[in-house]
């Protein structure tokens, strides 16, 4: 069966951020992906300059107009990230309600990109959208420790915490719910960052069971962009191959990150020469490079099992 993605994302002519990130490692992996780009920018805004063109939320409408009159607005999936305005975000909401009721069993892939280590990078007026639209529709949830409490309005600083954080996720909507990266300290030591995620399974027989799990993934001293764009896209597409998995699922994903990480670092540390830090250009992500751990990943990363509870 033929598998639709509709990807509503930023877009940048040089590099790797939001749809541009998404759309390459999807594609590979066997889905059609329409995007809409949400912006279109020269390059991502690490740089010290960009520029470009942002789409209204009527230029949105205008784009799923054509689609829908065209009868080809059928998606398995939807994935969004980033967006910071919200009137957009709110038509974002209208579009995803009206591809649910055509289609029950859609997929909606929804990252929370609100912001990082205590700061929010997006306007403050957009928490409420989120949590009160657009996390209620989203099945699958890929937070950062801080967007997560910014949600669920709890801090997080233990296991327990983070186990109770994501309870109160599935909660509010999603059934699969990966806290991207966390605070907390890993057992192998401080060269690593814990991440975990969380699974409500219906079982044939009505009841319901979870699956928790926990990663240490390997720290890389330096900035990359677009890595949560790919991080999301790539749970979309391994919780596809693995719909009841999510140990495998999160293994996959966190292991194809750690080869394109680390072929980027490489790459830019060699082109910046000796002693030299690397420039937002050289750390583009070696999205094309990597097809081959894109498809079939070598599993760098394993997932420890942290609890499985019947309701």
């Amino acid at each position: 069966m033929e598998c639709r993605v509709l990807s509503i994302q930023s877009h940048v002519v040089r590099g790797y951020v939001g749809n541009k990130s998404a759309t390459f490692p999807l594609q590979v992996l066997g889905f059609e992906v329409d995007s809409i780009n949400s912006v279109q920018f020269s390059n991502h805004t690490g740089y010290g300059h960009w520029k470009g063109q942002v789409l209204t939320a009527e230029e949105l409408n205008v784009l799923y107009e054509g689609i829908k009159l065209n009868n080809v607005n059928h998606y398995d999936y939807i994935l969004t990230g980033y967006s910071r305005d919200i009137s957009f975000l709110e038509t974002v909401v209208d579009i995803i309600k009206e591809l649910k009721k055509a289609n029950p069993s859609l997929v909606y892939v929804c990252d929370p990109v609100m912001g990082d280590q205590g700061a929010m990078y997006v306007p403050e007026n957009l928490l409420p959208v989120y949590k009160n639209k657009v996390v209620p529709l989203a099945d699958i949830l890929t937070p950062n420790q801080f967007e997560a409490e910014l949600l669920t309005g709890r801090k997080i600083n233990t296991e327990e915490d983070a186990i109770e954080v994501m309870d109160l996720l599935h909660k509010m909507g999603p059934e699969t719910v990966v806290l991207t990266s966390t605070d907390l300290p890993s057992k192998q030591g401080d060269q690593f960052l814990v991440a975990l995620g969380s699974q409500k399974i219906k079982k044939p027989d009505g009841t319901n069971t979870d699956q928790k799990i926990c990663m240490d993934i390997p720290k890389v001293d330096a900035v990359f962009v677009g890595t949560g764009d790919l991080f999301a896209a790539l749970m979309l597409a391994w919780t596809h191959q693995h719909p009841k998995d999510l140990k495998t699922a999160c293994e996959k994903t966190v292991s194809v990150m750690h080869h394109v990480i680390k072929r980027t670092i490489t790459y830019a540390n060699e082109m910046a020469g000796p002693g030299k830090r690397p420039t937002p250009a050289q750390l583009e992500l070696r999205m094309v490079q990597s097809k081959a751990d894109i498809e079939n990943p070598a599993i760098v990363v394993e997932a420890k099992l942290l609890q499985k509870s019947s309701q």
